[in-house]
Parts: C-alpha cells; sequence; structure tokens
C-alpha cells in the first residue's frame, strides 16, 4: 500500500518502550459527502474504523470497525486500498515512551441500509454518530473547533489531511 505520509511529532525523548498498533479506515463517499464518525461530546470527525485485532486481516478489520462504529455494512468487493498513514508520537499511557501507528485507508462502499451500531463504552462515552459530512466542513472542525479534554490532535490533524488529499486527488464528485 502507498505511504500516503508520514506524521512524527517528535515529541518523545526516549524510544526505550515502543507500543505499535495498526488499524484500519473507510473512506466512503457518497453524493460529493464523506460518511464519517462524529463525537458529539468532544465535537470532531474521524473516519470509521480501529484497530486491527490478532488473526484478524484488514479487510476483515475494516468490515467490523465500519459496522461497529457507524452501523454501515461494507460491501466486500468494492474494497480498495487507498493508503496509509504512519504516525509517531508521544504516548499517553503510562510505561510507554512511544506509540506508532500504521493507519491503512480503503475506499469502499456500503450497503444502503444502515445497520445498529455496536459501540464499546470510549465510544459509546464519546456519543459516536454517523455523520455524511462535506469533506472542508470536517476539516474546519478538525482544526477550529474546541474538542475539551481529551483533545487528540494528531489524529484529528490526521484526519483532516487524508481529507485534503481526497479532495486534491478529485475522488469527490
Amino acid at each position: 500500500m502507498r505511504l500516503l505520509f508520514n506524521l512524527d511529532t517528535k515529541d518523545y525523548t526516549s524510544t526505550e518502550h515502543v507500543f505499535s498498533r495498526p488499524s484500519v479506515r473507510a473512506i466512503i463517499i457518497k453524493d460529493g459527502k464523506v460518511g464519517m464518525i462524529h463525537s458529539l461530546k468532544y465535537d470532531y470527525y474521524a473516519f470509521p474504523g480501529g484497530g486491527i485485532e490478532s488473526g484478524e486481516t484488514q479487510q476483515e478489520a475494516l468490515i467490523r470497525e465500519t459496522q461497529e462504529e457507524a452501523g454501515l455494512v461494507v460491501i466486500p468487493q468494492s474494497i480498495k486500498e487507498y493508503g496509509n498513514v504512519h504516525r509517531v508520537s508521544k504516548s499517553d499511557q503510562e510505561g510507554i515512551d512511544i506509540f506508532v501507528q500504521d493507519n491503512f485507508y480503503y475506499l469502499c462502499d456500503v450497503e444502503p441500509k444502515v445497520a445498529r451500531q455496536h459501540l464499546d463504552a470510549y465510544e459509546k462515552n464519546e456519543h459516536y454518530t454517523l455523520e455524511w459530512i462535506a469533506p472542508k466542513q470536517a476539516i474546519v472542525v478538525n482544526r477550529t473547533h474546541n474538542h475539551g479534554p481529551h483533545s487528540k490532535p494528531v489524529a484529528l490533524e490526521r484526519e483532516a489531511l487524508v481529507l485534503e488529499r481526497i479532495i486534491a486527488e478529485g475522488l469527490l464528485c
């Protein structure tokens, strides 16, 4: 999969304890808008997706995470590689110095009917809601709104940069 960009905050001092967690993200485009998860609690937008579980392929994780978070059922035959964002930043977990994450983005189509979400406690607390949003609007929200005490500036900027790339590459009709 092609590398879209590296996102290294260089805000870490030690490289002794590194934690790596690969993830997948779904890029779903419909009528010039992108299907994204809106955290109603902290007012930010993210592509549906999440961590790849042990024994799971990237495509299996993409299908599972998109249905769990957004209630959208991915059509497996529609999945196409888009690109990888390699993220390195200081960890906020005790005993871990650096958090490394390869975020694998896939373009895909979904079935028209929205299914029920299966949110974990964290996602429920953030009030994850599926929204179809104009990419430029999601970029503005992620870069300018106050996202509260649990702000995720690196992850939100990652999503904004991917949205800008989608726009630049003409993927939105």
